[in-house]
């Protein structure tokens, strides 16, 4: 029987540093630990789908040569929160001698930043008893929910969100690799919903491919669920213009015919008013009023309501003026 295809985002991870999208004063940095065969702990922060278990791994693999057996270990943390897997897991590999010509051995740790104050603290002693013959690598989303205490004993990388190059020759890349029609449209579509986030976009991408092999923007949209940016620029402009009614047209639009949440819809009426050719005052007073209606979302509040009652003010906004 056949075994399934690999999912494109690990049949095009880089295996080497060398093959790394992006984040090139970082790469640099790391391949000059990979000749010396040493290098300190590390905590590589940054958002996410951006090269920070790519770089780790592929780090791993030139330092190894490929053979990561006994030598690397990775363990995600937001898996395994809490102070036993330190003490057990962690330790029991610290503690063992490096195989092989290279002396030392790597722990990846990946979503550090949700491990508990407890796991940090018996992990700061770990780094501590066993650092000549074990390195640990952190990676996080947030470096700052990382105790200081660790953050003082390793190196701080900060990963950037990829560029439009970087991101369009990536998608050029697998659209060559699997035989991709892919328009100019939909490229600005994967890029746009993609947010310099390459795991999404990967994910996106292959979702849409397994419909058609050519993709047009419509079909990015679709399998993102996200709304195209002229339609959300048209339910602001209508609500700031005072016309309530064809707003609440629109997000009804939004919300049950593309079934799109309120934080989503949030989070693109966010990156959209930045481009609005309106006053600035009310630019700042519609900002603070995306925050506002945000954060009562995310406490659980009525999702429905509270985006009515956000076009509402937007609405008064103008009165106002």
């Amino acid at each position: 029987m056949q075994l399934p295809e690999l999912p494109w985002i690990e049949k095009y991870r880089p295996h080497n540093l060398e093959e790394v999208i992006g984040q090139r004063l970082i790469v640099d940095r790391l391949k000059s630990f990979v000749e010396k065969k040493n290098f300190p702990n590390m905590i590589f922060a940054g958002s996410a789908g951006i090269g920070k278990t790519t770089c780790a791994i592929a780090m791993a693999n030139d330092i190894y040569g490929g053979d990561l057996e006994g030598a690397f270990k990775e363990l995600n943390a937001s898996d395994t929160r809490g102070i036993e897997v330190i003490r057990g897991t962690v330790k029991e590999f610290a503690k063992t001698k490096a195989m092989g010509s290279v002396p030392i051995k790597i722990i990846f740790l990946d979503e550090a930043d949700a491990l508990t104050a407890d796991a940090q603290h018996a992990l700061r002693r770990t780094m501590e008893k066993y650092s000549k013959e074990t390195r640990f690598i952190l990676s996080a989303n947030y470096a700052s929910k990382i105790i200081e205490p660790i953050q003082s004993r390793c190196v701080v990388f900060r990963f950037k969100p990829l560029n439009e190059e970087d991101m369009r020759n990536y998608i050029s890349r697998i659209g060559k690799g699997e035989g991709l029609d892919i328009d100019e449209k939909a490229v600005q579509a994967l890029m746009y919903v993609g947010d310099g986030d390459l795991r999404k976009l990967t994910n996106i991408l292959q979702s849409a491919a397994l419909q058609n092999t050519k993709i047009s923007d419509v079909n990015i949209y679709d399998v993102a669920a996200r709304a195209r940016p002229k339609e959300i620029v048209t339910m602001l402009r209508c609500a700031i213009d005072g016309d309530f009614e064809k707003a609440k047209v629109e997000l009804d639009s939004l919300m049950l015919r593309q079934g799109m949440s309120a934080e989503d819809i949030l989070s693109q009426c966010y990156r959209e008013v930045q481009n609005l050719s309106i006053d600035e005052r009310a630019k700042l007073k519609t900002v603070v009023a995306i925050g506002e209606t945000n954060f009562r979302v995310v406490e659980g509040a009525n999702e429905r309501i509270q985006l009515e009652a956000f076009i509402a003010q937007l609405a008064l906004i103008t009165k106002e003026k």
